[in-house]
């Protein structure tokens, strides 16, 4: 008698066990879901700030460029009044140099070979082989 009534509370206890996973996993499952979607929504949600953080950085970039455009115009404008209004030699070798600079300091500057010539007009080597060192061919 004691072994039926311990064998009765487990099978009731199994039976009971049942029934509480057929209703709890199906309620699990949707919790989980809904939660895998939030965290989806909210990884969304923070990937469009990053875009639109980085959009406005973008555009202060381009501001700040502009500006720095507008202020070497200025002082372009300003060198200019004290040429009255022309540019000679000597400033546009200035102007190219610097142009030089700029290339090489990104490096895709070409090799350079200045030949002795009124102003110092500079060759651009534009083949493919690998840069040499710079020629410099006395007067």
């Amino acid at each position: 008698m004691k072994n039926s009534k311990a064998l009765v509370i487990v099978f009731a206890f199994i039976a009971v066990l049942v029934v509480v996973l057929m209703v709890g996993l199906p309620v699990y499952n949707v919790w989980q879901q809904e939660m895998a979607g939030k965290a989806e929504m909210a990884k969304a949600e923070q990937n469009r700030k990053i875009l639109i953080e980085e959009a406005k950085a973008r555009l202060e970039a381009e501001k700040l460029n502009a500006q720095a455009e507008v202020e070497r115009a200025r002082g372009m404008a300003e060198a200019m009044k004290l040429e009255n209004g022309t540019l000679n030699t000597t400033y546009n070798q200035y102007l190219f140099i610097r142009t030089l600079e700029k290339l090489a300091d990104k490096g895709s500057l070409p090799q350079i070979i200045y030949m002795p010539a009124e102003g110092l007009v500079p060759v651009m080597d534009v083949s493919t082989k690998a840069p040499a060192k710079p020629i410099v061919v006395n007067d």
